[in-house]
């Protein structure tokens, strides 16, 4: 089973946002979301939305906001 991670780190790379789940479909569109939401100035400093894929609940962010 994969999990879905999408991310938006801030320059300094700490977690800014995080919200996981098991449906690609909601994982890419949440995504999407995260990137439309970063504003150009925001990427110009090194703001990035990321998604990966974890294989256990235990590699998910304990901050995170968890959908399945």
């Amino acid at each position: 089973m994969a999990i879905w991670v999408n991310e938006q780190i801030d320059p300094a790379g700490l977690l800014y946002a995080c919200i996981a789940c098991c449906d690609e479909t909601q994982a890419q569109q949440c995504h999407q979301s995260f990137e439309d939401n970063l504003t150009e100035t925001q990427k110009a400093i090194g703001w990035v939305a990321r998604i990966r894929t974890v294989e256990s609940w235990d590699e998910v962010p304990v901050n995170s906001l968890k959908l399945d």
